[in-house]
């Protein structure tokens, strides 16, 4: 009881224990407790086991205490009301508010359904041993170590272990059937945190602090791409070098400032003053809307199929500017509940999901080098690395979202693997060089043309003292020389 006091207190105080009101708006205040608590329970989450039941506890019993806000938040129904005379009069009565009723349990049911996955990892067939702590000839299955790079780049993460020859079939197949669970309570978290985010209001201080135009936001490169006429979303990103996260959270931020700006324009605040607008300023503006409004929201379509198709690619992404920015301006306790619950379970699926990824590659590799061992000639690749599909990454790597959606296990299809970029090899045909050669066509021709010209010419001149069977036999061959080379540079410029 005293706990629960002094959480609520914490709550009420908006985390300014001092009681001067400096502290943060109650919506804040409850979302920074659900992102403190998840972290507190499962911040250590590195190994495939059930949680401690003392961790177990703790989460089930504040979350109780935090949702518990939303049985107060109510909206008002119109309904009839009957009296033991028969007459019926028409009250207002407390409903639950419809978002919170919808979605709220359904979140419940996830937290439950991911519980009971930990809890199912209790009598394994594998096991985890410290990076750097124990000697490679401690367990069957360390000579892997060098060959696991899945841990490189969280070196904290403790490496998965099987036996000698591997998982078993059944083991297997468990692990399959909860990744696929895992992987459904992510889609459905993330679906619901990008409803609540959908709904949180714009904050007034992220439109004032906006460019004056979508140029601005973009960059002049990605600005020409975008109002060129022959404009593909799908062609734009594979020009683009995506190799990390962070250059797609960049351009993701982009792509929402310049939709914003364009749209804000479209519809722009009513003068503070009309009495002093001259009639010739109202009509320019006027005149302006009606020209470039259509030509705005184009754009502002434009940029917002970029950013649908840059999520398709980066599932996982991080939350952009726009949306920290909703979240801490957002007065709404309850839609704040619904984003927080959402975020830290679409964190924690994630985070099993990669486990049993590390899980399985350990095993894969195990039963491959059991394989290769067998066969004396070909021995010498027992570490050989497997080649991702995508230019970028390796399968080393370590796990991100796919970005193909995933899709329910009883409907027969595939739930694609987890990697940091598309498993598709990048669009680099003719669409791509249409694009470009729209704005580089012109001068390059040019310039191709003269390097031809210049190397036919130097060819004439060197082979005037030669027989005519070897100069004309060295005249196709530099022709063709002088061809590709036109071609390369073509090529180059294109990729560019």
């Amino acid at each position: 009881m005293e706990m629960m006091k002094e959480r609520f207190a914490k709550l009420l105080l908006g985390e300014d224990m001092s009681g001067s009101g400096k502290g943060v708006c109650t919506a804040l205040a409850v979302s920074n407790a659900i992102t403190n608590l998840c972290a507190a329970a499962f911040g250590q989450l590195w190994r495939l086991e059930p949680l401690p039941l003392q961790k177990k506890s703790m989460w089930q019993r504040e979350m109780e205490w935090l949702l518990s806000v939303s049985d107060h938040i109510v909206e008002l129904t119109p309904s009839c009301q009957t009296f033991p005379d028969g007459r019926k009069l028409e009250v207002m009565t407390c409903m639950p508010r419809s978002d919170l009723f919808i979605n709220l349990p359904a979140l419940r049911k996830l937290d439950y359904m991911l519980l009971e996955i930990l809890d199912s990892f209790s009598n394994t067939e594998f096991w985890y041993v410290d990076q750097g702590i124990v000697a490679p000839e401690a367990d069957g299955s360390a000579s892997f170590h060098k060959t696991l790079q899945r841990q490189e780049e969280k070196w904290w993460l403790p490496v998965p272990r099987v036996p000698p020859g591997g998982l078993t079939e059944t083991t297997r197949k468990q692990l399959n059937h909860k990744r696929e669970c895992a992987s459904q309570i992510l889609k459905a978290a993330m679906a619901i945190n990008n409803i609540a985010l959908a709904e949180m209001e714009v904050p007034e201080s992220y439109l004032e602090a906006l460019p004056k135009n979508g140029k601005a936001c973009l960059g002049e490169f990605i600005y020409r791409y975008i109002t060129s006429e022959q404009f593909s979303s799908q062609c734009l990103l594979d020009c683009l070098d995506l190799s990390s996260e962070n250059i797609a959270i960049e351009l993701a931020n982009r792509m929402e400032a310049s939709i914003y700006v364009w749209r804000k324009r479209l519809h722009p605040k009513p003068l503070t003053n009309p009495i002093r607008s001259t009639a010739k300023s109202s009509w320019e503006m006027v005149k302006e809307l009606m020209v470039d409004g259509d030509k705005r929201e184009l754009l502002a379509e434009r940029a917002h199929s970029l950013l649908l198709c840059l999520k398709q690619r980066f599932p996982g992404l991080t939350q952009t500017a726009l949306d920290t920015s909703k979240i801490y301006c957002n007065k709404d306790v309850g839609k704040s509940i619904l984003e927080s619950y959402s975020r830290v379970l679409e964190s924690l699926s994630f985070n099993i999901v990669a486990r049993i990824d590390d899980l399985l590659y350990v095993d894969g590799l195990t039963t491959q080098s059991g394989k290769l061992s067998s066969l004396p000639t070909v021995s010498v690749i027992a570490h050989k690395k497997v080649i991702s599909g995508t230019p970028y990454i390796t399968v080393g790597a370590t796990p991100k979202f796919s970005p193909a959606p995933l899709v329910i296990p009883a409907s027969g299809e595939r739930t694609p693997s987890l990697s940091a970029n598309s498993n598709k090899p990048p669009r680099s045909g003719f669409g791509v060089k249409r694009v470009l050669t729209n704005y580089l066509g012109g001068e390059t021709k040019v310039k191709n043309y003269a390097n031809l010209l210049e190397g036919l010419g130097s060819v004439q001149i060197k082979n005037a003292g030669l027989p005519a069977s070897r100069t004309s036999t060295d005249h196709t061959d530099r022709r063709k020389e002088a061809s590709a080379h036109q071609k390369g540079s073509r090529l180059r410029l294109t990729d560019y």
